[in-house]
């Protein structure tokens, strides 16, 4: 789910809230040791996301935020942010020159540079909160 989070909205956050879950408590991201990446370099989007990146030659920068569902993409362009919602069960990531994360038939390809090599860490935690949450659906035919 792609919605603007410009302002805030009730209905946005009980959205968000629904699908992903609520924020982490502190107690909570303190023990995963932050639940934030750095910002990345947007590199590539699907052309049903095109609308959410700058039109003129700028730079998109995008984060990424843990959730206990699911994960929240950050993405601002001039003034506006826009937030990609993505549970954990339709979430796919790609480690191909750089990372792509896709979900829905959309997709955003976060370029492989220094910023990207500094938040190794952070997709390594990532993809263990997605195996976490999948292992509660794990049902073994005995």
């Amino acid at each position: 789910m792609l919605l603007n989070t410009t302002h805030t909205c009730k209905a946005n956050k009980d959205r968000i809230n629904s699908l992903v879950g609520p924020s982490f408590t502190l107690l909570d991201s303190i023990k995963l040791r932050g639940i934030g990446s750095k910002r990345m370099v947007v590199d590539k989007v699907s052309p049903n996301m095109a609308s959410i990146l700058n039109v003129v030659s700028d730079t998109n920068y995008g984060n990424i935020e843990l959730r206990p569902k699911g994960i929240l993409i950050h993405v601002t362009k001039g003034l506006q942010n826009f937030t990609w919602a993505i549970p954990y069960y339709q979430l796919v990531v790609y480690k191909t020159n750089g990372s792509s994360i896709h979900a829905n038939g959309k997709f955003m390809h976060f370029r492989d540079d220094k910023t990207f090599k500094e938040n190794k860490a952070f997709f390594d935690k990532l993809m263990n909160e997605k195996i976490k949450y999948d292992e509660q659906f794990n049902f073994s035919p005995n």
